[in-house]
């Protein structure tokens, strides 16, 4: 069996000095594994790999399902890409995937948490599945060709932020999901027309909400910070009767009540009511909507 050389570890070592996380590689060799259970495949690769087996006659059983990908992106942190092999010999990739232009630009604005934007590749509709996360040996990477996802710190901290909020992303209580579902159907439906609410939807940066005094309180008393990117292209900004609408369609006839909304800039929130309160992402509200 060959062992690992000293001139092996210095040439993978220096290969990989300029690679950084949010780098993307396009190859026609690059495949994503994942592992599934052959018996009940969930997934079309995984319902096709099972259907050969059977027709060979082979038995199924649980197995390493690849995928053709457009390409894939780094996800590990950059201060360990660049630690030794012989200390840290593995990289995390993520798969990139073709969505709609609508659903990219709610990537961006971190609206879909199990997705990530990367600027150079989002002219052609591509964007990280953050749900699936692949290890490739270091040697592997050192042999791949390096296009770099981004190109300033502002956006290198995006994507940073994208990844950090995939895992700490709040969980909200189970019956604030359901009392919040005419909202998120109502978003769903005249995000993309065009009209003034429309506009107003894409204008959006996040919308935030606190729950008072606590989310597990047997009544709780909810405000929503509807927080802007841009006012309305097109249209005469009516922040406020807009707020008061999508507001109204929380359902309050539950333990939770709507204490006030409000439509801001980011610089108008204050420190405090940023902590205190949590991001209502669309993928937590809805498990089923096609990004395709």
């Amino acid at each position: 069996m060959p062992s690992l050389r000293a001139e092996d570890v210095t040439r993978i070592d220096q290969a990989l000095q300029s690679w950084r996380q949010g780098d993307v590689v396009f190859d026609d060799s690059v495949f994503f594994l994942h592992l599934a259970d052959l018996m009940t495949p969930l997934t079309t690769e995984a319902q096709e790999t099972a259907k050969t087996r059977l027709d060979s006659g082979e038995g199924v059983a649980v197995e390493g399902v690849a995928s053709v990908v457009p390409g894939v992106v780094v996800v590990t942190q950059t201060c360990d890409i660049v630690r030794s092999c012989d200390v840290r010999p593995y990289v995390e990739v993520s798969p990139l995937i073709q969505v709609r232009q609508d659903f990219l630009s709610e990537v961006r604005r971190l609206q879909r948490p199990a997705f990530a934007h990367l600027p150079a590749v989002a002219t052609q509709g591509l964007v990280a599945d953050l749900d699936r996360t692949m290890t490739v040996e270091k040697a592997v990477v050192a042999t791949w060709e390096r296009t770099p996802g981004w190109n300033t710190d502002a956006e290198s901290r995006a994507f940073a932020e994208a990844l950090s909020r995939k895992r700490a992303r709040f969980a909200f209580p189970n019956d604030f999901v359901a009392a919040a579902r005419g909202l998120q159907d109502h978003i769903k439906r005249r995000h993309n027309r065009h009209n003034s609410e429309g506009a107003h939807l894409r204008s959006l940066r996040e919308i935030r909400v606190r729950a008072a005094p606590s989310w597990d309180h047997p009544t709780v008393s909810l405000f929503l910070w509807f927080v802007k990117e841009t006012d309305p292209l097109g249209f005469e900004p009516e922040w406020h009767a807009y707020s008061d609408k999508w507001t109204d369609r929380l359902d309050t006839t539950g333990r939770f009540t709507v204490d006030g909304a409000i439509a801001c800039w980011l610089g108008e929130m204050t420190a405090q009511d940023y902590v205190e309160s949590d991001r209502l992402d669309l993928d937590q509200l809805s498990s089923h909507d096609s990004h395709r």
